[in-house]
């Protein structure tokens, strides 16, 4: 009996990487605060330029006070957002990955719960709105 994979290719592990893969993983590392390269990394790591691109878009977006910048939305924030992404496109990986950032910030389990109804609230909703394909009628100040 074979045992399941954890990816259509092997990951590259932490022992394994070198040079450009094992400072992007060392960058990972510090600037998640963790002590381990999440597997996603790992898979990416197969092919060191989408690893870097990745990376860097991640970075930029949800990590931007590591780049010296300062962001209109605050960490809780950027993660919630990613959480509620991530369940809408059903991503079992980064629902579960996004979900421990938010509880690391502080989020608690009935805040979660919030987030999730409002979640499945506005799937529905924009289902119905697409559905009978209702043309706008309320837009965001034009400056």
């Amino acid at each position: 009996m074979s045992q399941r994979s954890v990816a259509t290719v092997r990951p590259v592990e932490e022992a394994e990487a070198t040079g450009r893969v094992a400072a992007i993983f060392a960058d990972i590392k510090a600037t998640k605060g963790i002590d381990f390269v999440p597997r996603l990394w790992k898979v990416l790591a197969t092919n060191a330029d989408l690893l870097e691109s990745t990376w860097a878009r991640l970075k930029s977006a949800m990590h931007p006070e590591a780049l010296g910048r300062v962001s209109k939305l605050d960490p809780l924030t950027r993660e919630i957002i990613a959480l509620a992404v991530s369940a809408t496109n059903g991503c079992s990986y980064c629902v579960n990955s996004h979900t421990a950032a938010v509880r690391k910030l502080g989020l608690d389990v009935e805040a979660l719960g919030e987030v999730m109804a409002v979640v499945a609230l506005f799937n529905s909703t924009n289902a119905l709105a697409e559905g009978y394909q209702v043309e706008p009628d309320v837009f965001p100040p034009a400056e």
